[in-house]
């Protein structure tokens, strides 16, 4: 693929919000993972809660569109200068030329949990002020970001579990190739509610403690929030002495299970395979590997296979998870920015919680210097759903 400009990019997370918090809390090994207290929820097990994100007041012209997800959605635009990064693009490019790509997975749901608490006690029904569509509904917070810009492009939100936000930076790739837009607002937006965390505890995913990945002693996932962006553009001219660019994206569906990844990490390979492709790279020429990394014995080992099959134990690799927890349909964008983060900045993230990693890979413990060129992002959802990202300095 024609390489792309990456002319900006933010996460917020329970790290803190924007660049210098994420960059400070991986620098230094340290979580932003506590143990559960969101809202009724008190279950054995950690979460990753960004703060202030009930203080967030939107514009009063989207009211229609509050909740706890487009509020967090709303803090993270506001950080690292993204907002006025994207009216420059706007006005550069026009604002029907810049389209908003984004991946979340259960959106505005927690909405519809507090809306049940108010139903009328005779007829059932949900309380009159409650928006199903501007909220709840998987495609609110792409509506709510569009608006929030006043962007006139193309817009769609991709719900594909844990790659949701991994896939848009490929749809920006495919739109931008196509000559239907000139930019996209691409990331991901999820957020804490009563459903992920019940949900997950129930199938016995969750640890009860704070999530290790690759650890052999690894036993569940921490669930976090975030809100990630990145704007991708078509390139134009000279690019910056310390431009990053998206280099390739590879997909794949194994189709393998319901929520398990094929134990041999197949869809895995194929992903991180047609990522290299797409960017022309052979796999020697990848410096740092930011794993999907969930701290679930199958996912992590699955994923080990397909690594270790095609990179052998050559490759640095760490997961930033036990950092941030997992974003579910965030974590994509998240992992993006924190490959981005890196190679701007020169250094690999070491594996926050994990003590005794799984043999077979390369596996960073603790943060460390390193003048990295070319990094890959791999994101896998349930469903086998999964998605690599090629990014690089500029060459």
């Amino acid at each position: 693929m024609e390489p792309l400009l990456i002319s900006r990019y933010t996460a917020t997370t329970c790290l803190g919000h924007g660049l210098d918090a994420m960059r400070a809390a991986l620098l230094a090994g340290r979580s932003g993972l506590k143990p559960c207290d969101f809202e009724t929820v008190r279950l054995p097990t950690w979460i990753g809660e960004v703060e202030g994100v009930d203080d967030e007041v939107l514009r009063e012209d989207l009211a229609a569109y509050d909740c706890r997800n487009n509020r967090l959605a709303q803090l993270g635009l506001r950080q690292d200068g993204f907002a006025e990064a994207v009216a420059e693009a706007a006005a550069r490019w026009g604002r029907d030329r810049v389209a908003v790509f984004l991946g979340t997975s259960t959106a505005g749901i927690l909405q519809t949990e507090l809306a049940y608490r108010r139903r009328a006690p005779d007829s059932g029904l949900l309380p009159p002020d409650f928006r199903y569509a501007e909220t709840h509904n998987t495609y609110s917070v792409g509506a709510f970001v569009r608006a929030w810009f006043g962007l006139a492009g193309p817009a769609a939100v991709a719900s594909s579990a844990c790659s949701s936000s991994a896939k848009v930076f490929a749809s920006a790739a495919r739109m931008i190739a196509a000559g239907m837009v000139d930019a996209a607002v691409v990331g991901g937006v999820d957020s804490l509610c009563l459903t992920t965390l019940h949900g997950f505890n129930s199938l016995e995913l969750t640890s009860a403690g704070a999530c290790r990945p690759f650890d052999v002693a690894r036993d569940g996932i921490s669930i976090g929030e975030a809100a990630a962006f990145a704007l991708v553009e078509r390139r134009s001219g000279p690019l910056p002495a310390d431009a990053i660019v998206l280099l390739g994206v590879g997909e794949s569906s194994d189709a393998y299970h319901m929520s398990s990844p094929h134990p041999e990490g197949r869809g895995a390979q194929r992903a991180m395979t047609a990522a290299l492709a797409s960017a022309g790279l052979t796999p020697g020429e990848i410096d740092y590997i930011n794993l999907h990394g969930t701290a679930t014995p199958s996912n992590d080992a699955a994923e080990g296979e397909a690594v270790s099959e095609l990179f052998g134990d050559t490759v640095p690799c760490s997961s930033t998870k036990g950092a941030t927890g997992h974003t579910l349909g965030a974590a994509g964008g998240v992992e993006a920015v924190a490959c981005a983060l890196a190679l701007a900045d020169g250094f690999i993230p070491g594996g926050v919680n994990t003590r005794d990693p799984m043999p077979h890979l390369d596996y960073v413990l603790a943060s460390r210097s390193a003048g990295l060129v070319r990094a890959l992002s791999n994101s896998f959802g349930f469903g086998g759903t999964n998605c690599s990202l090629v990014l690089g300095r500029r060459a």
